[in-house]
């Protein structure tokens, strides 16, 4: 949103100091730079820490400047974001400002000037897409993701769908031109009845410009009282005897009653709540939004940045900057009233903040802190769990799994994925054709692409595997094992059998007590089941050659 930012400019009131804070590199410290301080005063605002070319490293808010600054160069435990930032600040420059909430929408505008790198960036978020009506003498509607250039914006839409539909119909409905520049010649939307024509003159500007406000009525959410103004109009055309504009009127009436009854059907389902949960683990902050109406999902956002220790403020910022506020945000720990006064201003209304203790609110910000685990760190999850119930030294952060498939012992393949912190890395799959095994022996042919993948990882000096899993039972992990053992490769090996998704390991005659609902034993499955996969879609390749040559 573009709001804040012309606030910050029209009405607050700022006193910039007119120098930069030289950093003094005399001060022996011990753990950082040192800023001399002193001429920086308690008052609210924001300070901009700058390197020695002048560039912005960070933007930061305070409500007393003076101890938010001392703060960077008096703790010892700093985080080592922290510690880069003040290694490389050269100087500091501040603007005061009168309370708070100014100081917010400030930082707000200097992060999206200078884009400081120590800031979170939010740049990959995705933003909701408006609709556009440009201040050309025949204004154009679009659908623009940025606010740029003149005219009226109208939304964000979250729902895309419900955008497109609201487009179509204002755009249809009034006639509205599409193109970018008005043509020499109508075009076929104006022959199919979607265009009034401006580019050949067949309506006056003024004409169109009632179009317009119309259209604009519309995408106000006034769609009633235009309504009524254009059924009272059709009335005395019709009164008139003046048939051809009460006729026109009338469809567009019927298209935006249409309009207005989707509408009404969307707000209820408008989403009224917004949940936010986070993980900060290893310096940097998983993130996700979930939108919920009155207690069931709706949709999720996802963000991954670093840590600071003022990112929740940051984020929330920056996110609704971009995103109107809901009414009621669910979070796990409180905000400040300064910030809340923030989101209420951008909103135009009141935004309530709630920390839940219990109840069911509660248990939806549990649901959603669940989703975080999952979302980030499930795969990391499983590898975990593959290493305990395997009792490996290490995590088996690289799997590769082979399979064989054939047709009765014909256009016999062999298939080997790789798995990489337990996602499918298809970059490094591999496909065999069998070429020392005639018939059916699955057992050679294991033994074969075994032999083939490790002999050239070794010959190349690349990186293996932490972990082989191959499918089948006892006899394809004993194949497996041989080969590794003339190649005097030592690496940890499993095969897991079809019928009862049993897990095998050399030296044991039988299979490990792990149950094939336990998440190790899923994610060994989930491994089979993609080399399984790979390997009968290339055994079908080969056949479909073989029967079109």
């Amino acid at each position: 949103m573009e709001a804040p930012r012309s606030t910050v400019h029209q009405t607050i009131p700022l006193e910039i100091w007119p120098t930069d804070i030289a950093i003094d590199d005399r001060k022996g410290t011990g753990f950082g730079s040192m800023i001399e301080i002193e001429a920086v005063p308690h008052l609210p605002g924001c300070y901009l820490f700058k390197d020695d070319q002048g560039t912005v490293l960070y933007v930061g808010k305070a409500k007393d400047l003076k101890r938010r600054v001392a703060s960077y160069f008096q703790r010892r435990d700093r985080d080592p974001k922290t510690e880069r930032l003040v290694g490389a600040a050269k100087s500091l420059d501040f603007i005061i400002t009168n309370t708070e909430v100014e100081a917010l929408l400030l930082e707000n505008t200097l992060i999206k000037k200078h884009w400081p790198k120590f800031n979170i960036s939010l740049k990959d978020s995705k933003r909701y897409a408006c609709i556009h009506l440009t201040d050309d003498p025949f204004p154009r509607i679009r659908i623009a993701r940025k606010k740029v250039g003149g005219g009226s914006f109208f939304g964000p839409f979250v729902s895309a769908r419900e955008r497109d539909y609201v487009f179509a119909v204002v755009r249809k409905t009034f006639g509205l031109r599409t193109c970018k520049r008005l043509p020499k010649r109508a075009c076929l939307r104006f022959h199919m009845g979607g265009c009034s024509g401006p580019c050949i003159g067949k309506i006056s500007e003024a004409e169109y410009g009632e179009r317009v406000k119309r259209a604009e009525s519309v995408l106000k959410g006034r769609t009633s009282e235009l309504i009524e103004a254009m059924k009272e109009e059709m009335i005395d055309h019709a009164a008139r005897l003046e048939y051809e504009l009460a006729v026109p009127l009338r469809d567009e009436i019927a298209a935006l009653e249409s309009l207005q009854e989707r509408q009404h059907v969307e707000r209820r389902k408008r989403f009224d709540e917004d949940i936010l949960s986070f993980i900060v683990e290893g310096g940097s902050v998983y993130l996700m939004i979930f939108k919920v109406y009155k207690g069931t999902l709706e949709g999720k956002e996802d963000f991954v940045f670093a840590h600071n220790e003022s990112f929740l403020e940051e984020f929330l910022v920056q996110y609704y900057s971009e995103a109107e506020p809901p009414e009621e945000l669910i979070v796990p720990e409180t905000l400040d009233p300064a910030l809340v006064e923030f989101l209420s201003e951008i909103k135009g209304g009141r935004v309530k903040v709630t920390v839940p203790k219990q109840g069911e609110k509660k248990e939806l910000l549990e649901l959603a802190r669940k989703n975080v685990e999952i979302g980030f760190f499930g795969d990391r999850r499983k590898v975990e769990a593959l290493k305990d119930r395997l009792s490996l030294p290490g995590l088996p952060n690289v799997i590769e799994c082979f399979d064989i498939s054939h047709l009765s012992g014909t256009s016999t393949v062999g298939s080997m994925v790789q798995f990489r912190s337990g996602r499918p890395d298809k970059r490094n799959y591999r496909r065999f054709k069998i070429a020392s095994v005639d018939g059916i022996d699955d057992l050679a042919s294991i033994a074969e692409v075994v032999r083939r993948r490790y002999t050239r990882l070794k010959e190349d000096s690349l990186e293996f595997p932490d972990l082989i899993i191959v499918d089948g039972g006892e006899g394809q992990l004993m194949a497996a094992e041989r080969e590794l053992t003339r190649l005097r490769i030592h690496i940890p090996i499993i095969s897991i059998a079809k019928r009862e998704e049993e897990i095998y390991v050399p030296g044991l005659d039988r299979p490990l007590p792990i149950k094939r609902d336990e998440a190790a034993s899923l994610f060994v499955q989930e491994i089979r089941d993609e080399a399984h996969r790979f390997a009968v879609n290339y055994n079908r390749l080969l056949r479909r050659k073989a029967t079109i040559s």
